[in-house]
């Protein structure tokens, strides 16, 4: 914590001189990161879904229309999070699917 400073308070003639001034430290936040999910030819889209669904809270609608992404553009974003959640969530992503033994990747990457 900053301490405060004392300054001269030339603009009021019957002050003592001094003014305390009290700093407060500029914060800034966290980076967040993107967590991306890539499409290959072998991991089931209802495999994909459930993941959607399990791990980034989604309900069935939203995670069909982001598997529909992957699948047609390659890769999605599929959540914004801090890089404590984020690596999480890749790292659960990628248990799980090696786990049920399919080839799903996730990533993340600075926003």
């Amino acid at each position: 914590m900053q301490q405060p400073y004392m300054s001269k308070d030339r603009d009021d003639p019957g002050s003592d001189g001094a003014t305390i001034v009290d700093t407060k430290p500029k914060t800034k936040r966290p980076p967040l990161y993107k967590v991306l999910l890539l499409n290959d030819d072998y991991t089931p889209m209802e495999f994909v879904v459930h993941v959607l669904e399990r791990f980034f809270g989604m309900n069935h609608a939203q995670a069909f229309e982001i598997m529909l992404t992957v699948h047609k553009k390659g890769l999605a974003v599929v959540g914004v999070f801090s890089h404590e959640v984020a690596e999480t969530k890749v790292t659960q992503v990628m248990d799980f699917a090696r786990r049920h033994q399919h080839p799903l990747q996730c990533t993340m990457e600075k926003e």
